[in-house]
């Protein structure tokens, strides 16, 4: 139950920040223009130097000499949920499988899963190296792939180098080199220190950033009105955040990975979708108001789904001392 426990108070910590966001923001008292420039600092420089000072810390070939089973898992784990989206996406109204399916395969898989291996592990270095490792080459999949699974032919989306080549790829791509040259011991201690303090930084913008979000996307009208769909939101919500694990539990359970890779892939089973998929919605014309409640769903709801199934995980691979 110790697990449990912990678990939740991890989430509901994160969740507490992003309840500050969304007042902030409804309060007026934080322009909602700024949360685009919050999000530019966020995502292009306090978690690359986050993902960077972990690695560069954490990071060997003699501590992690499989390293390169990370990002294969990934793309396994990745092939799975998307057979598992399409198999579900019936489930669902025909105009709006994409949105469901989008929010199916894009799982939060940093900021939730940061947050609560502080809360769980005492010495967590190991499993956030474990997390970069497995998510690096997510952001790019997203960015290349969100437009051929929703939303109309508006207009013509150009490449986007940068986004398919993201900070985080490249710091990642950075630490991993550096590791296997083993050169980051020469790294000055200023530096290190740095990447610590603008790194700290990620995780409370990124809650911030999501409150403020949700109050924003609460006050977005589809067609001049608020529409609800509490059928479609259940559905998405018993999937994602139950269905899924689930699924993923059982076939760690069947094929008994290592502890650091199974907690990994579970981890990252259970998080809610990232918070970004309205705003890639929105600009293909599909349905934002419907994505946005996937996301609030999933997320109030993870306060119990996610401590359930680590609680779960736990009984069949053992929590080292935490």
């Amino acid at each position: 139950m110790d697990v449990f426990l912990i678990t939740f108070q991890a989430v509901v910590a994160l969740l507490g920040i992003g309840l500050i966001g969304f007042w902030i923001i409804g309060r007026r008292q934080f322009p909602a223009a700024a949360l685009t420039l919050l999000t530019s600092i966020a995502i292009d420089i306090a978690l690359p130097c986050l993902v960077l000072e972990s690695i560069l810390k954490g990071f060997s070939p003699r501590d992690f000499p499989d390293w390169w089973q990370m990002p294969v898992g990934w793309i396994g784990f990745t092939t799975i949920a998307l057979v598992l989206a399409w198999a579900t996406s019936f489930l669902m109204r025909k105009d709006i499988r994409g949105e469901f399916i989008i929010s199916l395969i894009y799982q939060n898989g940093i900021f939730l899963p940061v947050i609560i291996i502080a809360g769980l592990f005492t010495h967590p270095e190991q499993y956030l190296v474990n997390v970069f490792l497995f998510i690096f080459l997510q952001p790019s999949f997203v960015f290349g792939t969100y437009a051929f699974f929703v939303g109309k032919n508006t207009e013509e989306q150009a490449s986007n180098w940068r986004r398919i080549f993201n900070p985080v790829l490249v710091v990642t791509v950075i630490g991993l080199i550096a590791g296997l040259l083993g050169v980051q011991n020469y790294v000055p201690d200023f530096i290190l220190t740095i990447l610590t303090l603008i790194g700290g930084m990620a995780v409370p913008l990124f809650m911030l950033i999501l409150g403020g979000n949700v109050y924003n996307d609460f006050q977005y009208k589809e067609n001049g009105a608020r529409q609800f769909y509490v059928k479609e939101v259940v559905k998405f919500t018993l999937v994602k955040n139950l269905l899924f694990p689930l699924v993923f539990l059982g076939l760690l359970v069947w094929l008994k990975p290592e502890y650091p890779v199974a907690f990994t892939v579970i981890l990252q089973a259970a998080v809610p979708p990232i918070t970004a998929i309205p705003i890639l919605t929105e600009r293909r014309g599909g349905n934002r108001a419907i994505t946005s409640q996937f996301i609030v769903a999933s997320f109030i709801f993870c306060i119990i789904s996610i401590p359930l199934v680590l609680y779960l995980f736990n009984l069949f691979f053992p929590f080292p001392a935490i």
